[in-house]
């Protein structure tokens, strides 16, 4: 028997929906239901997940799609109005690099990742959404064309930002998603300190580095970035807790 009442109303109703699509809707719910139960992601059993202006496409290939993320994009178009370039480190299901497509219409945008898998799934939804997008798989900035440098208007990253001792105290749901697209090191800040290292010499003058971080990690992104960069700022998420690093080349 399913214990259904372990899963909120709001998720059965979901699951159902999704469940209505196939030949054998009771069977499909049933072992939808088994596997939410078992743990895993709702956003991953829809194979859908809204971001922005969005709806991508979702698998265990990519870091589902979050609010925190959303609010960052949402901060950059209210700070950039023509970026010319914009890259996107780390890019996962392209969630970023497809939504500041769609706002910045004439933009080059750029998006890298380390995992082929993540890039397949980025590439289908830029393909559905119709939204030309360049994806590139490497490490960080060295995937980017060497002609980039110093062109970049805006560069944009959620990267790993969880240290690997809080790995297992995350949500089981959570650790669904792919490690390497959460845990950064033995610290967390690992990959945010190698972009602030990088990051001036892909900006153009003027240009907005824009990047994700964990809710204690403020003072140390800002030393970390204010290295190379200047007028360095946090921003608060929707819950008032650090979450945003902001920072512009001079």
């Amino acid at each position: 028997m399913l214990d259904l009442d372990r899963l909120p109303r709001h998720e059965v109703r979901r699951l159902r929906q999704v469940a209505a699509r196939h030949p054998d809707p009771e069977e499909a719910f049933r072992e939808l239901a088994e596997r939410r139960l078992a743990g895993e992601p709702l956003q991953y059993l829809e194979g859908t997940a809204a971001f922005g202006p969005l709806e991508l496409e979702v698998d265990r290939r990519v870091l589902i799609p979050r609010p925190e993320t959303e609010r960052l994009y949402e901060l950059v178009v209210e700070l950039v109005t023509d970026p010319g370039v914009v890259v996107d480190l780390g890019t996962g299901s392209g969630a970023l690099a497809l939504a500041l497509k769609h706002r910045f219409g004439s933009a080059r945008v750029v998006a890298t990742d380390i995992s082929p898998d993540a890039l397949e799934v980025a590439s289908a939804n830029a393909e559905r959404l119709g939204l030309e997008v360049e994806f590139r798989q490497g490490d960080l900035f060295s995937a980017l064309p060497a002609d980039l440098a110093g062109r970049v208007g805006l560069l944009v990253s959620n990267p790993p930002y969880v240290a690997e001792s809080e790995w297992e105290s995350l949500p089981a749901d959570v650790r669904r998603e792919p490690r390497v697209a959460l845990v950064a090191g033995p610290r967390g800040t690992e990959v945010l300190a190698r972009i602030a290292r990088g990051a001036a010499d892909w900006l153009r003058p003027g240009g907005l580095m824009a990047c994700e971080i964990g809710e204690t990690q403020g003072q140390e992104a800002l030393e970390l970035f204010g290295a190379a960069l200047s007028d360095v700022r946090v921003a608060q998420d929707l819950t008032g807790r650090d979450r945003y690093l902001l920072a512009w080349k001079s």
